[in-house]
């Protein structure tokens, strides 16, 4: 499936190993927000970044927050390089 990124300019790699078997060991509330992410994420980098922000906060809220900066800023690095296309909305359509 190399077109499943959409229009997208983040970097195209190949992984091996099970990906949806990694999504379906991440906890509910992590499995709901990659669900629902504006940009691809790898299992792996979500949790990585969720359970590093979760040690440090505490709070299972605190860290999606985390999450969610996280993405704003890789969204406003695109949008500034004049990469306005890779909204979830153009995999979608």
């Amino acid at each position: 499936m190399p077109g499943n990124l959409g229009k997208t300019f983040l970097k195209k790699r190949i992984f091996k190993g099970g990906r949806m078997e990694e999504f379906d060991r991440l906890p509910p509330q992590l499995r709901s927000w990659l669900r629902d992410a504006c940009l691809p994420w790898s299992p792996s980098s979500v949790k990585r970044v969720y359970l590093k922000a979760l040690k440090s906060t505490g709070d299972y809220s605190s860290a999606l927050s985390t999450l969610d900066t996280m993405q704003s800023r890789q969204l406003t690095k695109e949008r500034l390089n004049g990469r306005q296309n890779s909204s979830r909305e153009n995999i979608r359509s």
